[in-house]
């Protein structure tokens, strides 16, 4: 996992994952590309190792959903720290928040929003697609 953070931070990557030999560096904004793993190569994320530089509930609910075995985080917020851990999926961080703010620092991220009172990673998942979906 030090390696995976190492590239996350070095190369200013929004979040680095690892699957066997095959290691991928990503930069969308949000739950983006996780959510596209989940989508259009579903069988990558499990057993994968994440490192990721922030994850609310939505962004753990897309790596249980697609089956990380261990994520690390610069920033976690409580609920993804449960979730994540609920479902037994290793877990590490640099610092735990009650919640994930918007990128203007003037009130929840979106996604965090959007699953606060959600209970299942399926409702999750369908919620986090319902919402990528229409800002197409």
């Amino acid at each position: 996992m030090d390696t995976l953070i190492d590239i996350l931070h070095r190369g200013g990557y929004s979040c680095v994952i690892r699957k066997g030999d095959d290691t991928r560096t990503y930069h969308q904004r949000g739950v983006a590309d996780l959510w596209q793993l989940c989508h259009d190569e579903e069988h990558f994320l499990q057993g994968a190792h994440i490192a990721d530089k922030v994850i609310g509930k939505g962004a753990a609910a897309l790596m249980i959903y697609g089956g990380a075995c261990e994520v690390y985080a610069d920033v976690i917020s409580h609920p993804a720290l449960a979730l994540l851990q609920e479902h037994g999926i290793e877990v590490s961080y640099r610092e735990v928040t009650d919640r994930i703010v918007n990128r203007r620092g003037d009130g929840l991220c979106p996604v965090e929003t959007l699953c606060v009172d959600l209970n299942t990673i399926d409702e999750m998942v369908e919620t986090i697609s319902n919402f990528i979906n229409n800002l197409k």
